[in-house]
């Protein structure tokens, strides 16, 4: 929906698999329904999605932030509300919280990517993080399938770094944000697109290329890898 908005049509390819770990997503619930955490930091939609169901039912939550838009709305199809971030950034949450963070707990639940950065900046200002890895992102190894595409979308530096694909000089390389867009440069391909760290963000960036004001009304295939 929000592609048809922008007037693309988009599908996922992805050059990374999601392996679930069950047993810390349920060690990750019990210290939530426990008050362990006086705030969790969902930093991405896919552990939001995976511990929303097991949180929704809990009559009192810690104070819940999301990373982006996408992230909130994971949480609010269960009916659970969550602050988001004015920056879609992980960066930006130190500041955010501003003095509130001092001795207080955030719990973190995330892939197997520490973020040392993130650490740091809670306990300069006083806080503790716990990051619980609650899945791991396995390389695929596979050449993903962007023939029909006209654009292709890195979602996270992780996925531009284990992509397999065919470049080409036609095909708009864009970026979900500043971090990606850094991590794809270094490597010799600087993004034509870069977005805020939200899909919108990249759609509405998308829409003001020079290739895309020249080919309107007709809609671009614009794949987002996740």
């Amino acid at each position: 929906m929000r592609c048809r908005k922008y007037g693309h049509t988009c599908f996922s390819v992805t050059p990374l698999r999601a392996v679930i770990y069950h047993n810390r997503i349920q060690g990750f619930v019990q210290s939530v329904r426990r008050g362990i955490f006086d705030c969790v930091f969902f930093s991405s939609a896919l552990p939001a999605r995976l511990i929303a169901p097991h949180i929704a039912r809990f009559s009192r939550l810690p104070r819940l932030i999301a990373i982006g838009p996408q992230t909130g709305e994971a949480l609010a199809h269960h009916g659970i509300a969550a602050e988001v971030l004015p920056n879609h950034y992980s960066r930006e949450l130190a500041p955010y919280l501003g003095d509130w963070v001092s001795g207080r707990r955030i719990g973190v639940p995330r892939a197997d990517v520490p973020n040392p950065a993130l650490r740091e900046a809670i306990a300069q200002a006083g806080g503790w993080l716990s990051e619980v890895t609650c899945y791991a992102l396995i390389p695929t190894h596979e050449v993903l399938d962007i023939t029909t595409a006209d654009a292709v979308l890195f979602t996270s530096t992780m996925s531009f770094r284990e992509a397999f694909w065919k470049r080409s000089p036609e095909v708009i390389a864009m970026a979900i944000g500043e971090v990606t867009g850094a991590a794809m440069t270094s490597a010799g391909l600087p993004p034509a697109v870069i977005g805020n760290g939200t899909l919108e963000g990249v759609l509405s960036n998308l829409n003001k290329h020079p290739a895309i004001l020249d080919t309107r009304p007709t809609g671009a295939g614009v794949p987002p890898v996740l």
